[in-house]
């Protein structure tokens, strides 16, 4: 079995919390600002993920139940994009304030990666301009190998077009490859791309069926922090609530 060489690292849900009490409220705060009668609750925005992409969303829900304003079909485009221009800023101002810190574990885990001389890289369908800032004001310290984000693919997940293009950009085979993921969207593409998968959970991809993942943590954990639990998979594997690259790079080589 080929030696794992590379970590692919999904943003949203697995390095930050982003979903519940960033990505939503920056989309709230775009619907007031653009005087749209429109607030997703955490419920409904729970159901939105299922749509990956922040444009997309907005597309799915204007088609399916509508903003309270008249859009003509040609300006339709046009309209999604400055929406998705102005939530992108209040979604980096929320990143900038420091209140959406990372997850138990990404810190680590990533300077460990770095450590063993491996390819670390963002893949993620979020904005290009919020993952920069992820990396450059979150993680400084963290050295990336590259960032795929947003439109640099034409399908977004669960198409696996990103793990595809992270496997071109990376050089590698996909069994030298592992990917972090959260949620169902997510795994179904890392594994259609035929790269394994741990699944680390939130708030919202708790209750998805992620059994196409190789194992499913609640955390990656910290020694001296928030440790996870193993959910399902890592036979084998001594686990105590925390997840080194060492030990999955051993479990996924072995």
């Amino acid at each position: 079995m080929a030696k794992i060489k590379a970590f692919f690292f999904d943003q949203d849900g697995v390095i930050i919390d982003t979903e519940k009490d960033g990505h939503r409220v920056a989309f709230n705060e775009t619907f007031k600002a653009f005087g749209l009668d429109t607030e997703w609750s955490v419920d409904e925005y729970h159901s939105l993920l299922q749509v990956g992409g922040g444009k997309e969303r907005m597309r799915h829900y204007h088609h399916t139940k509508g903003f309270n304003v008249e859009i003509n079909p040609e300006e339709e485009d046009e309209f999604i994009k400055k929406l998705h221009q102005y939530k992108t800023d209040a979604f980096i101002k929320l990143l900038e304030s420091n209140k959406l810190p990372p997850r138990p574990g990404i810190r680590r885990i990533m300077r460990e990666i770095n450590h063993m001389g491996l390819v670390l890289a963002v893949t993620t369908t979020s904005n290009q301009r919020a993952a920069q800032a992820v990396a450059t004001k979150i993680l400084p310290e963290i050295h990336f190998d590259f960032i795929l984000a947003g439109d640099v693919v034409k399908v977004k997940k669960p198409n696996p077009e990103i793990y595809l293009m992270a496997l071109e950009k990376a050089g590698l085979e996909p069994g030298e490859c592992l990917v972090i993921e959260d949620s169902k969207n997510g795994v179904a593409a890392a594994y259609a791309a035929g790269i394994r998968v741990v699944a680390t959970t939130n708030f919202y991809t708790k209750k998805e069926d992620l059994s196409l993942a190789d194992m499913v943590v609640t955390y990656l954990g910290d020694p001296d922090g928030e440790k996870g639990t193993l959910r399902s998979g890592g036979e084998g594997l001594k686990y105590d609530g925390v997840l080194t690259a060492r030990q999955l790079v051993d479990y996924f080589t072995s």
